[in-house]
């Protein structure tokens, strides 16, 4: 059966600016979180960088012909913050904006819309210096940013996003440390999370506040899809505590004002929240845009039955699950085809948070700004239609064209889904595990920085071009 999209259905490609830049030491940038993590020995899986990543800086303009070439109508990209702002509280560097105003330019030249993350993990280091996330003058050094960026680019962004995923970024980060800042302390995890919900609002605030009600704002988060392993209350209730702090501890405060008080309650043994100041909530909790939701695999989760309650144990059973009171939470191993990162196949997940985010707010457009998978590629000679090498990813096409679907079965349902951006538009570095895994559509030959079609490139390309499935 094929799928026809709507007419204005926009199809596209991400990336990040850490992830694909390179040229950390170039245009006035200093060093973010990711930089310095890299230097930590054992951070790194393969002890690699984004020094040079996919060279993105110097070959935007390649990069954006290949877009052109897939038929998209999007880019999501990230802003690098220490590039725009080098030192704490110093001036504006006009060298980088210099050079997102090219890229930004090169986009609209090529007809294709620049959908602009504000934050994609790279925390400049002196602000982590300060306290990170875990201090509030982050959250008001990121208003400060926003509105910079609000100035300087203007109409040229299509669509401003706050942020990228701040799960990975308190929990990870914060949590059980396998992300930059690599710090393992749940009372910051949940500072964390209140000053990333803050920074969203004050960064909404910031935005509108020099482009009008007008500007097009949308935050990405990665809603995880929990299932519980079985009817029992329990296990029940084990989906519904990964539930508060995967998605309502995000949800909750930026679309609807509030934090439930079961996450309150779940974690008061770790901090009493006095971080949460008067008025906050109505600062985080911004009309959108749009909310973009990035998707990759489910959880099948069940009430952990701890034989040994020692301390031991408890902090045993926290590392491998970051979240803060989810000691009682146990992530089932996944099954089925496994993806080259180890996870499940399940692109019914996908349709899932679609039709249930729609039903829960309804009139807010969404969007999938992630989606992708990792698999081992195999580089053969010959056989592009562009001349020289492929490779030849069916899994990834597979992959690929079953979540697509699940994207329109959603609309098919009633969702309001606008976009779909496909993880990731290249090979990059994946953070903690540096250039070992490869979700690209498009190869990259790190030792060359060539660019190489995959199967899933020109099976992605058919689909923007002709808008089915």
């Amino acid at each position: 059966m094929t799928y026809t999209f709507p007419p204005n259905f926009l199809w596209g490609v991400a990336t990040a600016s850490y992830q694909v830049e390179g040229a950390i030491q170039e245009g006035g940038r200093t060093p973010s979180i990711w930089d310095t993590f890299c230097e930590q020995t054992g951070t790194i899986s393969d002890g690699s960088s984004g020094a040079v990543a996919c060279d993105q800086y110097h070959r935007y303009i390649e990069d954006i012909e290949l877009m052109q070439e897939l038929g998209v109508g999007a880019y999501r990209m990230s802003i690098s913050w220490s590039r725009i702002f080098p030192e704490y509280q110093g001036p504006v560097n006009d060298e980088g904006v210099q050079h997102y105003l090219r890229v930004l330019r090169a986009l609209r030249s090529a007809g294709i819309k620049a959908v602009v993350t504000l934050y994609h993990w790279d925390l400049p280091q002196y602000l982590q210096d300060r306290g990170g996330w875990a201090s509030r003058e982050t959250a008001v050094a990121f208003a400060q940013y926003a509105q910079v960026l609000a100035r300087a680019f203007g109409d040229l962004v299509d669509t401003w996003t706050t942020l990228n995923e701040p799960w990975c970024s308190a929990y990870l980060g914060y949590g059980n440390g396998m992300h930059a800042p690599g710090i393992r302390d749940y009372e910051q995890t949940l500072a964390a999370a209140h000053h990333l919900n803050l920074a969203h609002g004050l960064a909404v605030k910031a935005i509108r506040g020099v482009l009008g009600q007008n500007a097009k704002i949308s935050v990405t988060l990665n809603l995880q899809v929990n299932r519980a392993a079985s009817d029992k209350p329990e296990d029940i209730a084990a989906k519904q505590r990964a539930d508060l702090f995967a998605n309502e501890i995000w949800l909750g405060p930026m679309l609807e004002g509030r934090y439930d008080d079961k996450i309150m309650q779940a974690t008061k043994e770790i901090s009493d929240w006095g971080f949460v100041q008067q008025g906050d909530l109505e600062i985080i909790h911004q009309s959108l845009d749009n909310l973009g939701i990035n998707y990759y695999s489910t959880a099948y989760v069940k009430q952990r039955h701890m034989s040994d309650s020692s301390e031991a144990s408890r902090i045993a059973a926290s590392h491998a699950n970051p979240m803060p009171a989810q000691e009682y939470v146990e992530v089932l191993p996944p099954t089925g085809q496994l993806t080259a990162m180890g996870w499940n196949q399940e692109p019914e997940g996908l349709r899932d948070i679609l039709v249930e985010m729609s039903q829960r707010y309804p009139g807010l457009a969404l969007a999938v700004t992630e989606n992708g998978s990792a698999w081992d590629d195999e580089v053969e000679s010959g056989g592009s239609p562009f001349g020289g090498e492929i490779v030849h990813d069916p899994e990834r096409v597979a992959y690929l064209d079953a979540h697509v679907r699940a994207v329109a079965e959603a609309i098919d349902l009633g969702a309001a889904v606008s976009g779909y951006f496909a993880w990731s538009l290249l090979d990059n570095f994946e953070w903690s595990l540096g250039y070992s895994k490869r979700f690209g559509i498009i190869r990259v030959d790190y030792e060359n920085q060539e660019r190489i079609w995959k199967d899933s490139g020109l099976r992605y390309r058919e689909i923007a071009r002709s808008n089915t499935v």
